[in-house]
């Protein structure tokens, strides 16, 4: 037993998210239910840990000074506003001199910003769909859209949870491209990156560990019974729906998974994840796979990938909390 260790936790609960006049509706999408947080505490706690719930990042600045008997932060905060947002809390633990687990505050704003994220990606020849971006201010000019071809889809810059995707994301044309940047620019108040649409299978491969990481068993995302989507994805509406199933481990062949694992892994080494993450992938009808994005703040709830990825490995939901926990503080030193 570790009872000795605290594990302070940090997040962002919808319950304290207060909706603004000009918000779209799914505003407070990327925050946990209260019972995520009561699951995820259970979990700590049964891996032999005292928990100290913090909170949000405004409660972690009130009570930064009085968290001295705190070993390490369990941090799934995803900050108030802006694109820097989900590096609030990580800055704020750095300054502090507070170990905390997962990515630092650079990896987390990197990868939130899917433009820059894309550019990285580019840079490291990690394929990803082509793209362009509409500013605010550019969005009533012409498209530098050359190099692409319909379809398209449209979604914020710099969003998660599938916020800002809808049936009307996928573009047929210039008429139904403008008319969804124009909804993203105004409604998400930041601007919108156009992909070439990648039709096909979707599948996500979380990832534990740091030296070296290891690929859990992938996930296929199934949609309305079917595994091969062609031109059906992830919208937000299936966040809540039962049209969405997570098949894992997935039913490919030995060839594309070795192709998909690869380079999760290399995504994950190329932003310089820590102890876990998920990098998400659309397949071409060729077996071709591209990275969507990487998300190195992924959802623990358990209903969501994690969970899956438990039920293949033959573990608890609470032994990968644990392997987490226990991947971060090996790494700070806190564990032999």
């Amino acid at each position: 037993m570790n009872s000795d260790k605290t594990v302070g936790l940090t997040f962002d609960l919808k319950t304290d998210y207060e909706f603004k006049d000009d918000d779209p509706p799914d505003a407070n999408a990327e925050f946990d239910h209260p019972s995520t947080i009561d699951v995820i505490s259970s979990a700590i706690e049964s891996q032999g840990f005292l928990v100290k719930r913090i909170g949000n990042v405004s409660h972690l600045l009130e009570n930064i000074g009085n968290l001295n008997n705190v070993d390490i932060v369990f941090n799934i905060s995803e900050g108030l506003q802006g694109r820097n947002r989900e590096s609030q809390v990580p800055v704020l633990l750095e300054m502090a001199g507070i170990p905390f687990v997962g990515s630092d505050a650079l990896t987390l704003g990197l990868t939130l910003d899917k433009v820059m994220a894309k550019k990285i990606f580019i840079a490291e020849n990690i394929p990803t769909p082509k793209f362009f971006e509409v500013k605010p201010e550019d969005a009533d000019s012409m498209l530098d859209m050359d190099h692409m071809k319909f379809p398209m889809f449209v979604k914020p810059r710099f969003e998660g949870s599938s916020k800002g995707l809808t049936q009307s994301s996928r573009v047929e044309n210039i008429e139904e491209l403008k008319e969804q940047i124009d909804r993203i620019v105004r409604l998400y108040k930041q601007p919108a990156l156009v992909e070439e649409f990648i039709s096909g299978e979707e599948f996500t491969v979380a990832i534990i560990g740091n030296d070296p990481p290891e690929v859990m068993p992938i996930v296929q995302i199934k949609i309305d019974g079917k595994l091969k989507l062609r031109d059906k994805f992830y919208t937000f509406g299936h966040v809540t729906s039962d049209h969405l199933q997570y098949m894992c481990p997935a039913r490919i062949k030995d060839e594309l998974k070795k192709k998909i694992s690869d380079l999760a892994i290399k995504t994950y080494r190329t932003v310089e994840c820590l102890d876990f993450g998920r990098v998400d992938f659309r397949v071409d009808q060729e077996g071709n796979p591209y990275v969507l994005e990487i998300n190195p703040l992924p959802s623990l709830s358990s209903e969501d990938v994690f969970m899956s990825v438990a039920k293949a490995l033959g573990i608890s939901y609470n032994e990968v909390i644990g392997r987490i926990l226990r991947t971060a503080m090996k790494r700070k030193g806190l564990l032999n």
